[in-house]
């Protein structure tokens, strides 16, 4: 008796999840565009943060009944301001590639967190009118994580927040025992429209 009621509550639970993964899968994948500020920061004593421009594209794709996976790809445009002069700037340029897991939490709400890939593609140091290619001092890529969320006003409106920390060192032939790592830190507020 024990075991065919196991057995019934095992084949109960199997078509209970089958029948949530099939209306997960069934939702379509979402493309989109989002765009929107960064505010950036390199950890270091000698510099401020300074604000910029992130946008580019993203697939939200359904997993499971809460779960979908965003992959992105975005222009992202991040660096610092120097405190002793804060007309210098360093200006990093990257095309990041995030990897964001996101729980629905309400219908309209999401958290969110992953890893991010950035790959460098520009790098200056800029003072007022001037400007001098800093190639040589910072490394061309950048691992980072990131934590979120975002609430959407419409099925194809919404707005983001993400902090995305960096977890590598960015500056190039430091001592790897060195304590002062450089690391991009960003947040980002922005808005996304889903197709």
């Amino acid at each position: 008796m024990k075991k065919l009621i196991l057995g019934l509550a095992l084949v109960a639970g199997t078509f209970t999840f089958a029948q949530k993964t099939s209306t997960a899968s069934s939702s379509p994948v979402r493309f989109g565009l989002k765009a929107g500020l960064n505010i950036s920061n390199i950890s270091n004593s000698d510099l401020n943060s300074k604000a910029g421009f992130y946008g580019g594209v993203f697939a939200n794709i359904p997993v499971a009944q809460d779960f979908s996976v965003q992959p992105e790809v975005l222009y992202s445009g991040m660096g610092a301001k120097f405190k002793a002069n804060s007309d210098t700037k360093v200006n990093l340029d990257y095309i990041s590639i995030p990897f964001m897991l996101q729980y629905n939490a309400l219908p309209n709400l999401y958290l969110e967190a992953g890893p991010q890939f950035s790959f460098l593609v520009n790098s200056k140091f800029k003072n007022n009118s001037n400007s001098a290619d800093a190639k040589d001092i910072f490394k061309t890529f950048d691992f980072g994580i990131g934590l979120g969320a975002g609430y959407y006003f419409t099925q194809n409106i919404g707005i983001t927040a993400r902090y995305v920390a960096g977890l590598t060192d960015v500056a190039k032939n430091r001592p790897d025992l060195s304590e002062d790592k450089a690391k991009n830190g960003v947040f980002q507020l922005g808005l996304a429209y889903k197709f």
